[in-house]
């Protein structure tokens, strides 16, 4: 999926929400249970109900994978059968040697045909880059996560030095730089605006004006609104482009808004009121 496809749809449905898939089988309604597919049928009817309501779905592999074959299984039919026009994202967070990154990429935009998957860019350029060598699909980069770990390497600062030539005299100029800052400033030149993402936290709302300023074009998708605690508001005010530029990324608040067989109709609910709010602070 093109950039001119994700911000064409957004300005269609007044919405940059996503909604993430992240099924956990012991929060699912009970009456779904003896179904021989509970988690998808969970899904198909989530999706049912939000489709025109949202841009794109979010699956955290993690609550598949940990089902085995049948969660796989799950996984895939669900990936089948969210419309053609949404964002798929495969919310993997892989990233290991070339070839290895090579094989994960592979798996998740042509085995399963998602449009985009996250990676952490722990291990360099290397890891990031199969990710990036398909046409129309999208790495998006841990920058600034939303849990209380940020702070263990994220939000570290670290020395750093620029070399400057100022009227032919060579300046050394010394600082501090936020590790993720580091990240964002090198991870943004391994791709383009066209096919890099960024995953920002919600709730680092104080650092989202300075990540605009070092990622001024780039689209992020931005999970910790609603459970978490973020501000839409806020976000959205800080760091919304010409072409919107976020993908705001709600789960649980959607998908559990309600554990009895109304579930959809309540998550329906839910997600309407995200996209409401969201046509207010697009331009339009």
């Amino acid at each position: 999926m093109t950039r001119h496809q994700i911000a064409e749809q957004i300005f269609r449905k007044r919405s940059y929400l996503c909604v993430g898939l992240d099924t956990d089988i012991t929060k699912i309604p009970r009456h779904l249970l003896p179904g021989a597919d509970p988690i998808f049928q969970f899904n198909k009817q989530i999706i049912d109900a939000t489709k025109d309501l949202c841009v794109g779905y979010k699956i955290n592999t993690a609550f598949y994978e940990s089902m085995g074959v049948k969660g796989w299984e799950s996984l895939e039919n669900t990936v089948n059968y969210i419309p053609q026009e949404h964002f798929k994202i495969a919310d993997a967070k892989r990233g290991d040697i070339g070839n290895t990154s090579s094989q994960y990429a592979k798996a998740f935009f042509e085995a399963l045909n998602f449009d985009a998957v996250t990676v952490a860019p722990y291990m360099g350029e290397d890891s990031v880059k199969p990710f990036l060598e398909y046409n129309d699909k999208w790495a998006i980069v841990l920058g600034l996560t939303s849990n209380a770990g940020a702070k263990d390497f994220e939000l570290q600062r670290f020395d750093t030095k620029t070399d400057l030539l100022d009227e032919g005299i060579h300046i050394e100029k010394h600082g501090t730089k936020f590790l993720y800052e580091m990240v964002l400033e090198k991870v943004s030149r391994w791709g383009s605006i066209n096919n890099l993402m960024f995953v920002i936290g919600a709730t680092q709302a104080d650092e989202f004006a300075n990540i605009r300023q070092l990622t001024p074009e780039h689209f992020y998708l931005v999970p910790g609104v609603g459970a978490q605690g973020g501000s839409l508001k806020e976000i959205s005010e800080t760091a919304m482009t010409k072409d919107c530029g976020i993908l705001v990324n709600a789960s649980r608040a959607i998908i559990y808004a309600s554990g009895e067989e109304n579930f959809a109709e309540e998550a329906r609910v839910i997600a309407k009121q995200y996209q409401s709010e969201m046509a207010s602070y697009l331009p339009s």
